[in-house]
This record gives structure tokens, sequence and C-alpha cells, in this order.
């Protein structure tokens, strides 16, 4: 699940910056990118209630190649939104659609999986990325964190860090390295911790989205940067459920 436990690395100020020589008559706002956000959230979850539905279909078959089809394919169109942030409002829903096709099947599979031990998995684990994001959001509003150079260099070190890393993993992986503790069944203190590692650092990095968006407001980016704006809200927030949900089933198993 490497593409899910990646950085953000969307939301840059120098985007924004090139945005500017686009003619437009309308200027980005915080609250449209948000509405555009929770349009996205909502891609998601239409993506996810239809591969979960496939799972009690017992359509196992058709709900696996979704998931590939969602996964490649979120990728694809990321990719493509972050190097052309202009295309972001015609792909960003499309991108949530196919987000929410692999999340929901890996959602159900651990849903499955925790049937007995933790029935609640996937609940808990959306109320926890909801509430963080909301809790966050709430701290950088009333300036109990903020966006500083330093703090900004300590986040963006360490998402740049844990890309590297799971890279080299990606790689050793294929020559059949083991590593055990970056396994999602793995309940080893060393996996538990770095899991718990990652999931901070893609909380904090919500703080340098929400700063990101708000520049973008102040040098008076185009309408259209709204929705990258919250095409990159809705990366980190995805990075942050699965590290969750991860989490919790390892926490689970232990039990």
């Amino acid at each position: 699940m490497a593409l899910f436990e990646s950085e953000n690395p969307t939301l840059g100020e120098k985007v924004f910056q090139q945005s500017l020589s686009m003619p437009s008559g309308a200027v980005m706002t915080v609250r449209g990118t948000l509405a555009k956000f929770g349009f996205l959230l909502l891609m998601i979850m239409a993506g996810a209630a239809y591969t979960w539905g496939l799972f009690g279909k017992y359509q196992d078959g058709t709900m696996m190649t979704l998931f590939w089809v969602g996964l490649i394919g979120g990728l694809v169109t990321g990719l493509i939104i972050s190097f052309k942030p202009n295309t972001a409002r015609y792909l960003a829903p499309l991108y949530g659609l196919l987000e929410g096709l692999a999340l929901g099947t890996i959602s159900v599979l651990v849903n499955s999986a925790f049937a007995k031990k933790n029935p609640g998995i996937v609940i808990q684990a959306v109320g926890l990325t909801f509430a963080i994001g909301l809790a966050m959001f709430l701290l950088y509003n009333f300036k109990v964190i903020r966006a500083t150079e330093r703090f900004k260099s300590i986040i963006l070190t360490a998402t740049a860090g844990i890309a590297l890393f799971y890279g080299i993993w990606f790689i050793l992986s294929l020559f059949g390295v083991n590593m055990s503790f970056m396994r999602w069944e793995d309940t080893s203190m060393l996996g538990i911790g770095i899991n718990l590692f990652v999931a901070g650092i893609a909380a904090f990095s919500l703080i340098l989205d929400f700063d990101r968006i708000e520049q973008g407001v102040r040098m008076g980016a185009p309408k259209h940067m709204e929705w990258y704006g919250a095409f990159g809200l809705t990366v980190t927030m995805v990075w942050l459920y699965i590290q969750i949900l991860k989490l919790l089933s390892r926490l689970s198993s232990r039990n």
C-alpha cells in the first residue's frame, strides 16, 4: 500500500504562483475550496460504497478488478493533476471516485478480517480521521499551531524521508528481502511505532495544506485552483485514513 503511504506533494506555493499567469475573472476562496473538498469526499464515499456492496453480494472478482482500476487509475489521475493543476477541475472528481473504489475494497477486507475481534474497526478509522482533520483545522485556524518555516522544514523533511523509506522497502521486497514489521498484520512495537510516526506526520501535513490553500487565496489565485487545493487536501486525508486503519488493525491483532 505504498501508494497511500507517501506524502502529499501536490500543494506547493510555486503551483499557486504559476496559476496567477492564467487569466481568470473569479478568484480562489477558502470556502469554495472546502466545498469542493466536501464534494471529493462524497465521490470517495460513492466509490467505496460500490465496492463494499460488491463484497456483500459475493462478487469478489469484480471487487478486486475495481480495486486495481481504482489504485492504478487514482495514481495516474493524481500524477496528471499534480503536473497539470488546471486539469483538477475536470479530473479531481474522477480521482475521488477511483480512490473510493480502492479504499472501499481495502476497508471491507479489513472489516471482514476483524469482524469478530473489532467489528467497528472501519467506522473507528473513519471517525478518527475526521476528528483529527477537524482538530488540525481548529488548531491552525486559532493559531495554536503555526506553519512557520521551521515547522514546514521539519514536516517536509520527514515526509521526504518516509517516501524514501517506503521506496527502499518496495525495492527490497522485489528481491525477496522480508521486512515483516512493514506488514499490516505485524504487531511488533517497531511496526506500531513506525505506523504511529507516519500517522503523526500525515496529520501535521494537514497544517501545511491549510496554509498553502490560504496562501493561494491571499495571492488571488484563479477560481479553478480551488479544485487543486481540494485535491491536495484529499490526498492527505486518504493517507491519514490508511495509516489509522493500519494502526487499528495492528492493535486489534494484539488483543
